[in-house]
């Protein structure tokens, strides 16, 4: 009712399907598409989600969107208009479709192998750790019989192409009234999303309220409408309040009448290159073992608007599908992940969860969970407290899985580690567990041999979460509302020091003055913080890399660059610098010239918020003006603070960081508080399509009412689903 044109572009997308509505410029991106879908046993799919009802549930759910698709073609002024407005029809709904679709989940490393391997055959561990530091720290080893420098530079085009949102910016359309509509698709994959996400339970021991208390905001690619949809499921058996993804059944944050739940990402690598040696008598034969063996294909066609339908086909090795092939080279290029195993469907396993009683029930539920990858928190009204790893983590024997591998036969999976062996903490005595997508591996983890992963996020966020629980005794709902739209910077706090005994002249001096009274915090109406990130992010760590190298193949891979690696450059004075206080004056000369011609010349009249700004862009917006976007929004944070909010440099608009928050009173649910930007609603004709943006802007909360008698006394409109 409220995002059918968001589950249809979902389902299209991920089904391999948009040429049909939007012309032959999408066939190469179905094309790719295809290839990611979960083609194994739909029975083992179905028995692999931790409840028995996950194949009902799927189907009771999808036959729900299609009763709304057929209200719709019974009465089409009911269709969301950018159904009119692009000339295409919803299409309904199998439960298969719910789970095969596997592109959208967040898996990892793949990507940065091949930006691995180019950037150390060229450049050097440095540089590498310039890129990406590993954690614990730890040395890549190459995997015998890989050559990283013939790793080709487009290698995982058709994996970047399978696993992209749906961004009419990056194509051009034209049409008239009679005729078919022509794309031209853009070859730009560019940006960068910062993915991420915080959450924590704070014992009743150090609850102002004596009950625990849960917070969750996960941090994803921003977008209109939102990736999250707040929903109360009640019902013989169930009631649970929070959100899910509007796609899938269920709710995987949020809480139940005992216990409440959150998530983060624990960054498992959980996909693998392999690279083969192709016969070069038949290049659908690749080298496995002592012999040849034959790639699986599919031929498939596809629909084409406004064209004839085309025939494309589909490669498959045993470890994947095919994404490259360089037949002069006699090499072959597949992607192994979790995703073509049974029950990979991200989020999927939350059914198991929402209803559970206990904390035993809950934990038994997370056997099973396979992606994403994530740190469970855990809270119930009995005064538990927990924090759980969780996903399907590849056993890998013989490599660290940091490089891509060949593909023949000595670099294979021995299955997934079990649950019952990763990291956790119950009622830990220090009264709280957080998790901000940091290392958090307990000290005696044995990450030498388990080798879970080693690409985390920075640990800006963690540190200050940490720091802020540490020091309240009695953290309260409101705490963990102001942590959560927390604003200091660590990587401020570190470097603002460095200019202490600093002098410099006109901008550079206004500059020093500037931020020598500053207390690191970015808030949107700060001059020193506006000062700040645009000295780090657009001149500091732009100089610091040109420092680590100057290749123009390599560099760019680089950006935007390792927080922990550049800060440690600048604390140590790394040899690379010659003057450091030289660089340091000299680049925020820089920042405070841009900085004018954006702002003015005052610097009484600059702000952070002046700069950074949320905005959510309808994806019809760059073709079809009328659609309405959300916006301009100033914003506080960056994506080293926990009010996550990571932005492009080139405007500073917010990409990525948190659209839905929540924080949960255990056991007194009624006084829990939620946000959910720019609005619950999809459908720009609704009141609800923006009217939560200016409260998440400011950093505000709406009542998340969960009794009955709340919520009746708060509601406005009932809506009534009345079987035929």
């Amino acid at each position: 009712r409220e995002r059918l044109w968001q589950l249809d572009m979902w389902r299209k997308r991920g089904l391999g399907k948009l040429a049909a509505d939007f012309g032959p410029g999408f066939l190469a991106q179905d094309r790719a598409a295809r290839l990611f879908l979960y083609r194994g046993d739909m029975a083992a799919e179905w028995a692999a989600y931790g409840t028995p009802e996950a194949r009902a549930i799927t189907e009771a759910f999808t036959a729900g969107i299609n009763a709304w698709i057929a209200r719709c073609e019974a009465q089409p002024a009911l269709l969301a208009p950018e159904f009119a407005a692009m000339g295409t029809l919803p299409e309904r709904w199998s439960p298969e479709d719910a789970v095969r679709i596997r592109s959208h989940g967040l898996v990892r490393n793949v990507l940065s192998e091949v930006t691995r391997a180019r950037v150390m055959a060229k450049a050097g561990l440095e540089a590498e750790r310039a890129r990406r530091s590993l954690e614990p720290e730890w040395t890549p080893v190459v995997p015998e019989g890989l050559d990283p420098g013939a790793i080709p530079a487009g290698v995982l085009d058709v994996f970047k192409l399978a696993t992209a949102r749906l961004d009419f910016s990056h194509g051009r359309m034209t049409a008239t009234l009679d005729t078919a509509w022509q794309w031209t698709r853009v070859d730009d994959l560019g940006d960068v999303y910062i993915q991420g996400s915080n959450n924590w339970a704070v014992a009743p021991a150090r609850s102002a309220t004596g009950r625990a208390v849960l917070a969750s905001d996960p941090h994803r690619a921003h977008a209109l409408p939102s990736l999250r949809w707040l929903v109360h499921l009640t019902g013989p058996g169930i009631d649970a309040i929070g959100a899910g993804e509007p796609a899938m059944p269920g709710i995987s944050i949020g809480h139940n009448q005992t216990c409440a739940f959150s998530l983060t990402i624990f960054p498992m690598d959980q996909e693998d290159l392999y690279v083969y040696e192709t016969n070069p008598d038949n290049p659908l034969e690749y080298r496995y073992g002592d012999g040849w063996e034959a790639m699986t294909t599919r031929s498939e066609t596809i629909a084409v608007r406004g064209a004839e339908s085309q025939s494309v086909t589909l490669k498959f090795t045993r470890h994947g599908p095919v994404v490259f092939e360089d037949v002069a080279a006699q090499r072959a290029y597949a992607v192994r992940s979790v995703w073509f195993e049974p029950g990979a469907s991200a989020y999927l396993s939350s059914l198991g969860y929402m209803d559970a009683p206990d904390l035993a029930t809950y934990e038994k539920a997370l056997h099973g969970w396979a992606t994403p990858s994530v740190n469970h928190v855990y809270a119930d009204v009995a005064g538990n407290i927990a924090w759980y790893a969780a996903g399907r983590a590849p056993i890998r024997p013989n490599w660290d899985g940091l490089l891509p591998v060949p593909g023949d036969g000595r670099y294979e999976w021995a299955g997934f580690h079990d649950f019952s062996a990763l990291p956790r903490s119950i009622n830990p005595a220090r009264g709280f567990v957080a998790t901000a997508n940091e290392m958090n591996l307990p000290a005696d983890h044995d990450h030498a041999s388990a080798k879970l992963g080693f690409e985390w996020a920075e640990h800006s966020r963690a540190r200050r979460i940490h720091e802020v629980l540490d020091s309240q005794p009695a953290h309260s709902l409101a705490d963990s509302m102001a942590l959560q739209t927390d604003d200091v910077s660590i990587p401020a706090r570190r470097i603002r020091p460095l200019l202490e005994g600093l002098a410099g002249e006109g901008d550079t001096a206004d500059a020093l003055a500037l931020l020598a009274a500053w207390d690191g915090r970015l808030g949107r109406d700060s001059a020193a913080a506006a000062v700040f990130e645009v000295w780090w992010t657009k001149c500091l760590k732009p100089t610091l890399l040109d420092l680590v190298t100057m290749d123009p193949d390599i560099r760019p891979l680089l950006a935007p660059g390792d927080i922990e690696t550049l800060l440690g450059m600048l604390e140590t004075r790394d040899a690379r610098i010659p003057d450091r206080d030289a660089l340091l004056l000299a680049t925020l000369g820089k920042a405070m010239v841009e900085l004018r011609l954006r702002l003015g010349q005052d610097p009484a009249g600059w702000t952070w918020g002046a700069l950074h700004h949320g905005y959510f862009e309808h994806p019809l917006a760059d073709i079809l003006p009328e659609m309405k976007s959300v916006g301009r929004l100033p914003k506080g944070g960056s994506g080293s603070t926990p009010m996550a909010a990571s932005y492009r440099t080139t405007d500073f608009r917010v990409t990525s960081g948190a659209s839905f928050r929540m924080v949960a009173d255990v056991g007194n649910w009624d006084a829990s508080m939620c946000i959910n930007a720019p609005g619950q609603s999809g459908d720009p004709r609704s009141a609800h399509y923006d009217d939560l943006a200016p409260q998440w802007a400011a950093g505000a909360y709406v009542p998340l009412l969960y009794s009955a008698a709340a919520v009746d006394g708060a509601a406005a409109l009932v809506i009534r689903l009345t079987p035929a």
